[in-house]
Formats: structure tokens, C-alpha cells, sequence
């Protein structure tokens, strides 16, 4: 199936129910169809057809995720844009993936001449929050578009994570989709008709995890603001039932003085994904929101669930005495196959240290216009995560860190995955980040970085001796830093790049 018809599937089932909401109000799915004709037809009358590219460069706003519609149905190749990124980040994106017809929210009104000049393959530019876009519908036909089935068609071109280098064009076909709706529904079924709070952008985890909830009549509520009040506020009036969260704002959420005033019961799954989780936090989480906490792990290029880590799993590892579970990411998800491998392409057996490689019908295609590239990631015909990882006999899955953030220290190899957990423990710590700096006896020393609670206290050498008490010397850090607030990326990723460019500038080697 290609993605429309999950959405056509939901329409035929639920005209009458809402499929996206902006808090106050709602289109149904029989206005929302209508919409995504007279978008496809546009798209059509442009010029654009199978193979083509068009964007949304918007925030979070239903009639973005109307034009996303419009534009699969059209056939046409939907590269998402996050409005949160740099502009000159997501020039290099529309640039890098041949985007011709660009979808605009008036927020990002004083960058068109910026993107006129920096990618003249763009030859049309509509707006989508004025009155102009009414007047640009009328002058479509609102009935649909018929074209063929296209099950290995490229449904969408995500980015790579980009934080160490430029991000690469993620072909994403409607096979994958199809993979990863069916894992969705094994792994999460869908009982009643969903509501979804659309929190993270919509370009990314958060935008995938509607897809599958389309064909029960799933409704989109688009929240205007990250605002951890407003988003407690927002589970509680709308009866939220699902909700993609990075654990970034979960930290946000359970920090919020409020957060014990709300009505969760409504949730049936919080999922976590993008980055690791403090242990502790998420137990605290678990009390708070309920046994709904749900992970999954997946990366740009192989679409969201790998591995599942359901809720049940979350409440068994705290009854059974193995609460060191929770730092896992569960189980390969039943479609596809995840191994730890060597650098020269051998299978690790369990309890030992490799990279996480998979293979499925999630792995992506390839990359866009990027041979290359897609090699490197496809060695030994599996797909490289990048990860570090540890597999235990019960087939739980452990994301040590990710590849290129290992510190080499004194010859000893450390893992800030590993230090981060010990230091997320500490009541005042939000959030922190392990990174290693230039030393000249050791090559590189241990580094915390670190973001306090509101109003919380705490001081290096404390933090310094939690860590030695629970992990040793080796790797403790040598050193902490306290920052106001870690540097993120648009998706809620901290940037470790960032953090470490400071301390290595001047030096050859960054190792």
C-alpha cells in the first residue's frame, strides 16, 4: 500500500471523525480528503508528477500535515523540512534533494528570498496559513488523482541526523511504511480510536508514528507551543491516548511543578525514542504517567521500530528484580533481524560489545544521489547503525553509545552513555552530557557537562565522587562544567559536536 491509502482507509471508516486539531478547532477526514485532492491536483497541474520532490516548510500546523497528504497522493516524493532547524541547514536540504514546489507557513515569510536565491529549482512557492491557499485550493479539482500502485516508489526522503556532518537524503519507500505500520500494529495494537498529541515536529518520529494510527481514525492534535504546562494540560483536555516524546522533554515534563495535577489516564502509549534514558527518570516517569511508557529504537534508515520495549516489559523489569532493564531498548520488533557485528563483518555473540547492524523491511533504500554513502552503510549486506551495542541472553538489546562519541581514555575505552546514567541519578541533574577533551596524559579526559533542575544545587566534585563511587576512577569524569541549558538539535538530540568543538580547536587530531 503507499502511505494515502492508510489515510483513505481511516476517511472511508470515519468520515465524520477529526483527523487533525489544532486545540481549538478541527477538519474531519472527509474535509482533510477533499484538501489533499485539490493539493495533489495543484501539485499536478505544476508539472510535478513521480519522481518529483516537494516540501513543507512549516511548524507543526494541520494544514501542513494536509499538504504532506496532498502531496503523497499526487505521487510525488515529500521531503520533510523541520522549521526548527538553521535556515542554511535546511537550504542545504531542499538543495540536496531537488525540492521543486515548496509549501510555506507565513512564519518563514522573510526567508523566501534566501531560498529563492539559494535553490532556484523551486518554481513554486504557496503559503499555507493565508487566505491565498483557500483561493490556490479552489482553483484545483477536488476529485482524485488516479494513479497506479507504487509499493517501492519513494514515499518520502527524511535527512540523516546531520550532527556529524551534512545530512543525507534517507530514501523512505511506501514498502518501508508498510513494514512499519504492521510492526506498529503487532507491537502496539490500536483498540479504539486514537488521539495522537503531535509535540515533536512533524518531519520526524513523531509525524511516522501517525501514520499507522490513520486507518482507525486517528486525530492529530497540533500543539502551538513546547510548553511543558500547556502539553500536561493538553493530555489531559483532549484524552490523548498516544504521544512521541525525545526524553529531553520528558525531563521537562516530570520537572514541571504541575505535573502531578493532571488526569493521565487516557494515555495508553508515551513513547521515548531518539536518545538514551536516565533510568531513574524513567522509573519516575513510569509513577507518574502510568505503566504507558513505550520504547522504540530506529534510526532515519530504518524507520522507528527495530526494537520494541513495551510497556509490559517496562512494569516486568521493575517487579522481577532487574531494573537494570530499563537502560535497554527492548527486543528486535517481530519483522526484523538486529545483531552486535565486528569491524571485519563477524556476528558477536551475546554479551559482547559491537555495532548494532540490522536488516529488514525497514532499512531504507538508499541514500539520495548518494552511492557512496550507501555502501559504507550496507557493508556485509547489513545496515550499520553506528551504534554501540550489547545483546543479554534474553534478547534485550543495550545501546552502549554511539559510535563516534567513545572516549579513549589513558588507552581505556569509556562509554558516556554509561557515566551519563550515574549522573542523571543525582536529584539536581536535569540532563548532562559525557564528552571527551584534550589531555596530555591521558589523550583525552572525561568531561560531564551538565544542566540543573530549576532552582537546584549541586557541585562538580560531588557529581565527580557519584561517579567514582558507582564506575571507579577510569571513568569518572576529571572534570564538570554547568551550563544553563544543553545544546539540542531540532529533533531534542544534545549536541555532543558542539560541546566538544571548544576544547579541541587548534588540534590536528580530534581523538
Amino acid at each position: 500500500m503507499r502511505l494515502i491509502d492508510y489515510f483513505d482507509r481511516g476517511a472511508d471508516l470515519h468520515a465524520d471523525r477529526h483527523c487533525l486539531h489544532d486545540g481549538t478547532r478541527g477538519w474531519t477526514y472527509r474535509e482533510v480528503r477533499a484538501q489533499s485532492h485539490r493539493v495533489a491536483n495543484g501539485l499536478l497541474a505544476a508539472g510535478l508528477g513521480r519522481g518529483s520532490k516537494a516540501a513543507v516548510y512549516s511548524p507543526n500546523h494541520a494544514a501542513a500535515y494536509a499538504c504532506l497528504l496532498g502531496i503523497v497522493r499526487a505521487g510525488v516524493t515529500w521531503a520533510p523540512v523541520n522549521a526548527r532547524n538553521a535556515l542554511e541547514e535546511n537550504l542545504y536540504i531542499l538543495g540536496n534533494t531537488d525540492v521543486e514546489f515548496l509549501f510555506y507557513h507565513s512564519s518563514v515569510e522573510a526567508s523566501l528570498a534566501r531560498i529563492r536565491e539559494a535553490c532556484p529549482k523551486i518554481g513554486n512557492f504557496v503559503c499555507l496559513d493565508l487566505p491565498s491557499f483557500d483561493g490556490w485550493l479552489a482553483q484545483q479539482k477536488e476529485t482524485a488523482p488516479d494513479l497506479p500502485d507504487d509499493p517501492d516508489g519513494v514515499a518520502f526522503l527524511a535527512s540523516s541526523g546531520g550532527t556529524t556532518g551534512r545530512p543525507k537524503g534517507v530514501q523512505i519507500t511506501n514498502r518501508n511504511i508498510e513494514t512499519m505500520n504492521s510492526i506498529f500494529w503487532a507491537c502496539m495494537p490500536v483498540t479504539s480510536p486514537p488521539v495522537h498529541l503531535m509535540v515533536a515536529p512533524m518531519t520526524h518520529a513523531a509525524g511516522v508514528c501517525s501514520f499507522p494510527l490513520l486507518p482507525y481514525g486517528g486525530t492529530n492534535i497540533f500543539m502551538g507551543t513546547a510548553d511543558p504546562g500547556a502539553i500536561l494540560a493538553a493530555i489531559e483536555k483532549h484524552k490523548v491516548t498516544h504521544i512521541y516524546m525525545p526524553p529531553t522533554l520528558i525531563y521537562m515534563l516530570l520537572a514541571h511543578p504541575n505535573v502531578a495535577n493532571y488526569d493521565y489516564s487516557s494515555l495508553q502509549h508515551l513513547v521515548y525514542a531518539a536518545a538514551p534514558m536516565s533510568v531513574d527518570k524513567l522509573e519516575e516517569a513510569i509513577k507518574v504517567f502510568g505503566p504507558v511508557l513505550t520504547q522504540t529504537y530506529g534510526q532515519a534508515e530504518a524507520c522507528m521500530i527495530c526494537t520494541f520495549f513495551s510497556p509490559a516489559d517496562h512494569v516486568a523489569a521493575l517487579e522481577s528484580n532487574k531494573r537494570h532493564r530499563l537502560a535497554s531498548c527492548g527486543r528486535a520488533s517481530p519483522l526484523m533481524r538486529l545483531e552486535v557485528m565486528d569491524d571485519e563483518g563477524r556476528v558477536l555473540p551475546r554479551g559482547q560489545r559491537g555495532e548494532i547492524v540490522v536488516r529488514g523491511g525497514l532499512v531504507m533504500l538508499g541514500y539520495y544521489n548518494n552511492e557512496a554513502a550507501t555502501r559504507e552503510a550496507s557493508t556485509f549486506g547489513w545496515h550499520h547503525t553506528g551504534d554501540i551495542g550489547v545483546i543479554d541472553d534474553d534478547g534485550f538489546v543495550y545501546i552502549v553509545d554511539r559510535k563516534k562519541d567513545m572516549i579513549i581514555s589513558g588507552g581505556f575505552n569509556v562509554f558516556p552513555s554509561e557515566v551519563e546514567q550515574v549522573l542523571w541519578s543525582h536529584p539536581a541533574v536535569q540532563d548532562c552530557a559525557v564528552i571527551g577533551v584534550p589531555d596530555d596524559k591521558w589523550g583525552e579526559a572525561v568531561k560531564a557537562v551538565v544542566e540543573l533542575k530549576p532552582g537546584a544545587a549541586a557541585t562538580a566534585d560531588e557529581l565527580i565522587h557519584l561517579a567514582k563511587d558507582k564506575l571507579g576512577g577510569v571513568k569518572a569524569p576529571k572534570s564538570v562544567d554547568f551550563i544553563a541549558a544543553l545544546p539540542r538539535s531540532p529533533v531534542g538530540k544534545v549536541l555532543k559536536k558542539t560541546l566538544r568543538e571548544p576544547y579541541w580547536v587548534g588540534r590536528d587530531r580530534k581523538i
